[in-house]
């Protein structure tokens, strides 16, 4: 799932590439499109969305958000948002026309002066693109919590004891900070040597504090590196820099030791042992 880290990266390019320019029109794919389309206004998808111009890319949490201003005389709405959601497989690729695809297509954008495309690519069709005039209507949306980078420390911990559960579940949890999702929870993790199912009741102040500090260098950190990777290939997912996550059985960078695996629910937890004792141990 893309996160926090490669989505800015993605908005960054997109405001840069697409930033203040007119979809010429929309291409939905009939197999995969009105899966992953959300028409939430209700004049139709792409005759709304084409024509519109693009003023500003933005991203909350796992969304990329695309604010849209519409002349139009038919008496649709003149400002709306197109949302998107990648969730576990989405990605976003822009393109030149014809070239190769990143993925099954199921939406594209056109573009021309220059032309080119931007496809919403899915294999496994389980995200969503939401058109709307309210952005809380999109389900989810509303609920998220503070933007993981925006979060001062202060605010941090006072939502922090809120909460109750693992801390790795925590961290990954939209409704306390959005953007952080299985991977990136085990990187800050590891950066502030917490074992990812010690209980959030069971961490002192200091450790919080430290969880807050790790939670914004790795994400910084990881923007930078994903950055010089990535270009304008915005479709890719540089995940190659990780520490520990998917990195089970491999020695840890920091002590030597071993990096222990769990999976449950169909996701990984990687951690090592030494540097982040604690917990209870479910596997290895």
């Amino acid at each position: 799932m893309p996160e926090l880290p490669e989505l800015e990266v993605v908005r960054d390019v997109l405001q840069a590439r697409v930033g203040g320019r007119i979809v010429q029109r929309v291409t939905v794919s009939g197999r995969g499109g009105p899966i992953v389309t959300r028409d939430l206004i209700g004049n139709g998808f792409s005759e709304a969305l084409a024509g519109a111009q693009i003023d500003e890319v933005l991203r909350r949490g796992k969304f990329v958000v695309f604010n849209l201003h519409k002349d139009d005389i038919s008496g649709g709405p003149a400002v709306s948002y197109l949302a998107v959601n990648p969730k576990l497989t989405g990605r976003l690729q822009l393109a030149e026309p014809g070239g190769k695809k990143a993925g099954p297509v199921h939406v594209t954008m056109h573009f021309s002066n220059p032309e080119e495309e931007l496809r919403y690519v899915d294999q496994k069709r389980m995200g969503q693109l939401y058109l709307t005039i309210d952005l809380a209507q999109i389900p989810t949306y509303a609920d998220m919590g503070p933007d993981a980078l925006d979060v001062t420390q202060e605010e941090f911990l006072k939502r922090l004891r809120r909460f109750r559960g693992e801390i790795k579940g925590l961290l990954a949890r939209e409704k306390f900070v959005a953007g952080i999702g299985n991977a990136y929870a085990d990187e800050i993790l590891w950066k502030a040597r917490i074992h990812p199912y010690r209980k959030r009741t069971e961490l002192s102040t200091d450790e919080m504090e430290t969880l807050y500090v790790a939670m914004c260098e790795v994400l910084l950190e990881s923007i930078d590196k994903v950055r010089v990777v990535m270009g304008e290939d915005i479709h890719l997912k540089p995940r190659e820099f990780f520490a520990v996550h998917m990195r089970g059985g491999e020695v840890c960078p920091r002590c030597g030791g071993r990096i222990s695996e769990v999976t449950a629910g169909g996701k990984f937890t990687n951690f090592c042992r030494t540097c982040q004792p604690g917990g209870l141990i479910r596997g290895m």
